[in-house]
Parts: C-alpha cells; structure tokens; sequence
C-alpha cells in the first residue's frame, strides 16, 4: 500500500517541511513507520489486556452493574482530563509526554500482574487498572496527535492519523483472540506481563524521534495555572467559527453514533433472534469495513474537501443504520453487510476530523485545541450510551436504529450548511 503516487521526498519547498511548517527530515516516513510499530504492538497488548480484564470480570461476578462500571471508568477519566492533558502535551516536550505516559500504564499492568501471581488480585485492582488506563490515555493522546503535523508534510497528515483508527480495528479482530488465549492457556498476570512489554517497545520505538518542545522554543519560562492555559486551547477553537461549529456538530453526532456499538449485540439477539456466533459475525464485519475504509483512506488520501467527507460520512452512516432497522427478523446476513458498510464509512470521521483541527489551530495550542476535542467525543459516547439504551428500551431495538439512524443523517447534512464550515474546505482547495 503507498501513501501516494508523488513522491515522498522532493526539491520543491513544500516536500521539505512538515505539515506545521518544520524542516522535514529526509527519511520521515522511516521515523513516523518506526514510531506507529511500537504504538501497533502496545495498542494490541492493551486491548488484550483490556478483553482479559473483562473477562475476569464477567467470568468472576457474572455482575452486569459491575461490567457498566467498567465502562465507565474507562471512558470518564479521559473525558474529564484530556483538557488538562492538551496543556501538558503543550507546556512540555510531547514525546517526553507520551513515553511518560505509556509507562505509566505499563507499570500498573506489570503490578496487576504481580498481584495475580500472588493471588491477590481483586476487582478494586481491576478498576483501578482500566481507570490508569484511561488517565493515560487522556495525556498520550493530545501530545500523540499535537506531535504528528511536527513530523509529517501536510498532504499526508491524513492518512497518518487514518493509521489510528486502522490500527484499532485490527486489534478489535485480534486482541481479544489474543487475550482470551493467554488467560486461558497461561494464566490472566501473562496477559498483563505482556501489556507491560508491549508499552516498553511503544517507548523505545519513540525514544530517537525528535520532538520539539513548544513551550521552551515560545520561551515562557512562567508556569501559569492550568486553567489559563485550558482557556486559551478553548479560545483557539472558538476563534475559527467553522471549527468550533464542526466541533459542535461532530459532538451532538457522537452522541447519536454512540449507542449503535453497544445495541449491536442486543439488535443480533432480540430483533434477528442470533446467539453469539451471530454477535460475533456482526461486530467483525464491522471492524473489517473499519479496516477497509481505513485502507480506502490512506491510499486515497481524503482529497480536498474534508469537511464534507465528514458530512457524507454521517448521512452514509445514518442511512446504513436506518436500513439495518427495516429488515425483516429473517435477514441477518443483510445486517451483517450493511455492519461492514456501517464500518467502513466510519473510519471517514476521525481523521478528517482531528486534520482539520491540526490545519486550522496554530503549533502551540494544538495540544490544549485537541484535548478539549478528545474530551468532547470521550464524554459524548458514555452520555450517548445512556440516552441510546434508555430510548431503545422504550421503543424497541429496530425502531432505535431507524430514528437514531434518521437523526444520525439529519447532522450530516446540517453539519455542511454554515458557510464557515465549508470554508474550511477552501483553503485546501488548488
């Protein structure tokens, strides 16, 4: 797969600098290859720990109330610190950042494992493990995403971000295979061992990739108050009316989007009559349609207009889901196809969306812009999931997904009209 047909290095000014304006290194692609390796490997151990983790859980408790917990310490902590995280990721030097924080969730692994062996383990040592992860990942994803238009050239920034969400279906197919084995076949501290190893690798894969610190090049010695620094990240999205309206809209899509992978499940057994294989088929044909939009995207590049990628996703998206919702109890392996369909057109939305906030927020406030935005989508979901399972249970499954999926169109199309969201298209535009 090649990123594109023009070439990667060139003697043109723009094939020499990143996508912030930087002197470009000669064999970036080698660096940010090198750098994604090690995220791939501790992004499939943590979710192979993740699947463990649940498993012990469910397999121990049996407990529902327990498992919803579960979910939401694992959406809660990034949601409420990913702000504080974007100050972080812009005060300090970003990589120093991310390895602090890959580490830090490592260790807890390596001393939930220790815990095992020891039979010691509990569920308050569970909980606090996803609760650490999810903290970790309120700071290694704003300085992730703030490092990257540091590293690559602007024309292939998309799909370098597409490369996160290609890497997470693939470790949704595979994680849990790979997690479920472990704990069955070597016991649930291999599975947390091998978590700690893989964020080792994450660590050394980014040790030699220069990362400059903004806040020592700006020269603001002063450390202000986080909510200072908050405020400004807040400022630089609400000063381009486009962005923050696209930001808004994407939020309010979150929240609607939110509900469908956690009533798939429920959609396959209550309206299709489905057991778990038939569970299983659905949310892997969507993570593969996950894989292959992400695929699409990264040979295609996105093209100019991204903002309305974003729209043609949601209507796409809505559409999809609306159909699933009309088919007949009888028709399952139509769901199946149109969950592909669901998961392809997916992968069209994050990177679109956090390009468009690295093009349009200026190198220094990029963290705090991105951490108001992770905290945006991270809260969505979990307020989604509520409102989702409350209405499916008042109308129905199928009836869910045809007015969820309506509503999920209806965005779409509202998120194109302001003339100051399509504006951000312009400046892409040859």
């Amino acid at each position: 797969m090649g990123f594109s047909s023009q070439p990667l290095s060139g003697n043109s000014a723009e094939s020499r600098l990143s996508a912030s304006g930087r002197p470009l290194s000669r064999n970036w692609l080698a660096i940010i290859a090198f750098i994604w390796a090690g995220q791939a490997v501790s992004m499939f151990t943590s979710y192979a720990a993740s699947f463990a983790a649940v498993w012990y859980v469910t397999e121990t408790t049996g407990s529902a109330i327990l498992l919803s917990v579960m979910s939401i310490c694992a959406y809660l902590p990034q949601g409420v610190l990913s702000p504080y995280g974007g100050v972080i990721a812009d005060r300090y030097n970003r990589k120093a950042v991310i390895i602090a924080a890959d580490m830090a969730v490592g260790l807890v692994s390596l001393a939930l494992g220790v815990l095992i062996l020891l039979d010691d383990v509990s569920i308050a040592a569970i909980m606090l493990m996803v609760i650490a992860r999810s903290v970790g990942q309120a700071f290694h994803g704003p300085a992730m995403m703030a490092a990257m238009p540091m590293l690559v050239p602007e024309k292939h920034l998309l799909r370098i971000n597409t490369l996160d969400m290609m890497l997470m279906s693939v470790a949704g197919i595979v994680s849990p295979a790979l997690g479920i084995m472990l704990y069955e076949g070597v016991g649930f501290h291999a599975v947390m061992f091998l978590d700690f190893a893989g964020a080792v690798f994450a660590c050394l894969a980014l040790a030699k990739a220069a990362i400059p610190s903004i806040h020592k090049e700006a020269g603001a010695c002063e450390k202000r108050h986080p909510l200072v620094e908050m405020k400004e990240g807040w400022s630089a999205l609400r000063v381009n009316r486009g962005l923050f309206l696209l930001i808004v809209l994407i939020t309010l899509g979150m929240v609607s989007f939110g509900p469908m992978g956690s009533l798939y499940p429920l959609m396959t057994y209550d309206h299709f009559g489905g057991d778990g294989f038939m569970a299983a088929v659905a949310e892997a044909t969507f993570a593969g349609g996950l894989f292959v939009g992400s695929l699409i995207i990264m040979a295609w590049g996105g093209g100019k207009r991204l903002a309305l990628l974003l729209a043609a996703s949601c209507v796409a998206f809505g559409i999809l889901a609306a159909a699933s919702g009309l088919l007949s109890p009888s028709m399952f392996w139509v769901f199946a196809v149109l969950c592909a369909a669901m998961g392809m057109v997916c992968a069209w939305f994050n990177g679109p969306t956090v390009t468009l906030v690295q093009r349009n927020v200026p190198e220094e406030k990029m963290g705090r812009a991105l951490g108001f935005v992770t905290a945006a989508m991270g809260l969505a979901s979990p307020v989604g999931i509520a409102l989702g399972g409350m209405a499916a249970e008042a109308i129905g499954v199928a009836s869910f997904f045809v007015v969820d999926g309506v509503i999920c169109a209806i965005i779409g199309v509202v998120l194109y009209l302001p003339k100051s969201v399509r504006a951000l298209d312009e400046p892409s535009a040859e």
